[in-house]
């Protein structure tokens, strides 16, 4: 069968999963909707399928058997809601939403219905992180140090809070969702403080120049996250975890593992936007999700803490999960 695909969002993030679903024979596009109709015309000249700037239209006119809702985080929720109530399987963009309650409105109704979903967090699907669990297996992980730090994206509502939640909340997130992956337990509490003011000369700009996060976990590891968007000619993306003599490097395109002084290093060898997208496809196709990595009610956990850290900013103390 072909799998009939349409998507909410057409912009640059969404164009990797386009490109990625077109080398796929299994995959037809039927519908592409999006705020800018030019927009959205543009990428039916490139796949195929019918353009809308409504998706409350493009749900009622077309027979999908997926969607891919690649909108800004505070676009969120009724595109969901739409495509769930139509039993339709979804694969929506991190993060999920930019409050809880839209998140718990959306997993609750993914729940009820028992339906396939998937959220792009794509780290989980490369095979130096793969490594990193095999690295990490049966050992006591003590504490983990991520860092998400380097420039400002271009798109105007990254920069504000009420569109984006801030970088720890939309590009962070990552990070921070790695973090959780790898060390395998439930966050119980989260301590952050932030700064701004260095980039007050930037329009309709309110998040956090830089933040620092700490993170305790159930059975006791810590981690410190931090995150910046004020630099330029300069990028550290990476998590590290740390364990009794053993040291777990990860950046995106390859992981040091340092056993005792010992280091060997593996570059990654599967591109893990084209993974996530591969194995939503054979879920939708077998209706079995059990190969997703990341799940809607898993990727609310990631959204919990990095709103816990907003909360935590603002009230000057820690935030506590349980």
């Amino acid at each position: 069968m072909k799998v009939k695909v349409g998507a909410i969002g057409a912009g640059g993030m969404a164009g990797g999963h386009f490109n990625n679903l077109n080398e796929f024979e299994d995959v037809e596009f039927s519908a592409f909707c999006d705020i800018s109709e030019d927009r959205a015309r543009q990428r039916c000249q490139e796949f195929g399928g019918n353009a809308y700037t409504d998706f409350t239209e493009m749900y009622e006119k077309e027979k999908l058997d997926a969607v891919y809702i690649c909108t800004p985080p505070f676009a969120h929720g009724q595109s969901e809601l739409m495509a769930i109530e139509r039993g339709i399987p979804i694969f929506v963009e991190k993060p999920i939403a930019t409050t809880m309650e839209t998140a718990y409105q959306v997993s609750e109704a993914i729940e009820n219905g028992n339906l396939i979903s998937s959220v792009g967090y794509h780290w989980r699907y490369q095979n130096n992180v793969d490594k990193a669990i095999e690295a990490l297996d049966g050992v006591q992980i003590v504490g983990a140090i991520g860092y998400w730090m380097g420039g400002m994206p271009g798109v105007g509502w990254w920069r504000t809070r009420e569109g984006s939640g801030g970088q720890h909340v939309e590009q962070t997130t990552h990070i921070f969702d790695l973090c959780r992956y790898l060390v395998g337990d439930d966050v119980v509490a989260v301590h952050g403080f932030a700064v701004d003011g260095s980039m007050s000369d930037i329009p309709n700009y309110n998040i956090d120049d830089m933040s620092t996060i700490n993170i305790q976990f159930a059975r006791g590891t810590i981690a410190n996250i931090t995150s910046a968007c004020m630099l330029k000619g300069f990028g550290r993306v990476k998590l590290e975890i740390f364990s009794n003599g053993l040291v777990v490097d990860v950046s995106s395109g390859s992981i040091q593992i340092n056993r005792e002084g010992e280091t060997e290093t593996f570059g990654n060898e599967v591109n893990g936007y084209q993974h996530e997208d591969r194995v939503f496809i054979d879920a939708v196709k077998s209706k079995n999700g059990s190969k997703i990595r990341s799940p809607y009610s898993d990727a609310l956990k990631t959204l919990q803490l990095t709103l816990a850290a907003s909360e935590s900013f603002i009230m000057g103390k820690q935030v506590n999960l349980t």
